[in-house]
């Protein structure tokens, strides 16, 4: 499965643009700022249905528009297929496959893999849970459209628990069997949620160390280590134990929507002790495995998105990691750097098919195939 053609309409800087893909490497070279991300993320959104990097649809659309549109044409075995995204402004946003609108966008997910590495990842390292749970529901959810259903679930019933614990708060009144309700129905979902997590955490840990090592040629040894609160009790056990805490707090402070990972280098936290070539290194082996897992998982190789992924690496750093996705266990992958002669001096010593395009006041395609155009 790769993703043949692009075209975008009003969908952030471009006003109009249709753009043909080769099956295995596309390389954006550009200065900063001129779009190369930009369409990295439409790719996203043709994916899973939302941007990489911003939660407000909207945001996307072109300045002076009240629309955008993103279509895709991707080619399987099987054929062609393609994917329409729209949205207006002021209306709900329109996904459509084959010409045909999804009852809900969510049945959309996992049909056409992505993985995407981006400087915004470093989120993952720095910042609070809520990352790094998201890192684990993105990999899952594109394999396994039960737990997106689960999690979906879960957070509409913990809205609700939490809006009852404010009410009562605010009311000076209290009637547990109500929370109870809320409880039943965080509690399956929950528990499919945790084991979904826990398998993932655990089969994906020899993925990623293989990845690191070959990045960093073994000098640090890391590790990933899954927490939860429903490793030592079941969801009834922590609602009956934290009760009187959330009535202070006024908000659920028990269940899986606290569970995290611990990322760790030589026995210590990545985010206390990690330079940031390490960091970066850390994290281009957290979603090459991520890659791997998904691929193995769901039977699809994802796109590969890598945007801006080698500043801060040197040149024998950008080939190795080059090297490591030109493999066959790879499929599509799309690049963006700043650098166009290294890109072209990296990717000339591979034998393998990609196109680099030069992105300034449009776009060019200035290798077709390896072969410089004339």
């Amino acid at each position: 499965m790769y993703l043949k053609r692009l075209n975008l309409s009003n969908f952030k800087n471009y006003s109009e643009i249709d753009i043909g893909f080769s099956p295995r490497i596309n390389c954006f070279v550009g200065d900063n700022g001129v779009g190369k991300t930009n369409i990295l993320d439409a790719i996203h959104y043709l994916s899973l249905t939302k941007s990489y990097f911003v939660s407000v649809d909207s945001i996307n659309i072109r300045h002076g528009y009240d629309y955008f549109i993103i279509k895709g044409i991707f080619q399987n075995k099987h054929g062609s297929e393609k994917i329409m995204c729209g949205l207006q402004k002021g209306k709900r946003k329109v996904f459509r496959r084959d010409g045909k609108e999804y009852t809900r966008i969510s049945e959309h997910i996992g049909r056409y893999p992505v993985v995407m590495i981006s400087p915004a990842d470093n989120s993952i390292i720095t910042d609070g849970s809520e990352e790094r749970r998201k890192f684990m529901n993105n990999v899952i959810s594109q394999f396994n459209r039960e737990y997106l259903d689960d999690i979906i679930s879960y957070n509409k019933a913990l809205k609700q628990r939490n809006r009852l614990l404010k009410d009562y708060a605010a009311e000076g009144k209290f009637d547990r069997q109500m929370l109870e309700l809320w409880e039943m129905q965080m509690q399956k979902p929950g528990k499919r949620i945790f084991d979904s997590r826990a398998v993932f955490v655990e089969e994906i840990i020899p993925l990623f160390q293989k990845y690191y090592d070959h990045i960093s040629e073994k000098r640090e040894q890391v590790k990933l280590n899954y927490r939860s609160q429903l490793l030592n009790h079941s969801m009834n056990e922590l609602f009956d134990m934290n009760i009187e805490k959330d009535r202070i707090l006024k908000y659920t402070t028990s269940g899986i929507h606290r569970d995290d990972l611990n990322l760790e280098m030589d026995g210590y936290s990545i985010r206390d002790i990690g330079s940031q070539g390490q960091q970066k290194s850390y994290l281009v082996a957290l979603k090459l495995a991520k890659f791997e897992y998904i691929s193995k998982k769901g039977g699809l190789k994802p796109v590969l998105l890598m945007d801006d992924v080698f500043d801060k690496f040197d040149e024998k750093r950008v080939a190795q990691i080059i090297e490591l996705v030109s493999d066959n266990r790879f499929g599509q992958i799309f690049i963006t750097d700043t650098h166009k002669d290294r890109m072209q001096a990296v990717l000339s010593q591979i034998n393998i098919e990609y196109k680099l395009f030069m992105i300034d006041e449009g776009i060019r395609e200035i290798v077709i195939n390896g072969k410089g155009k004339t």
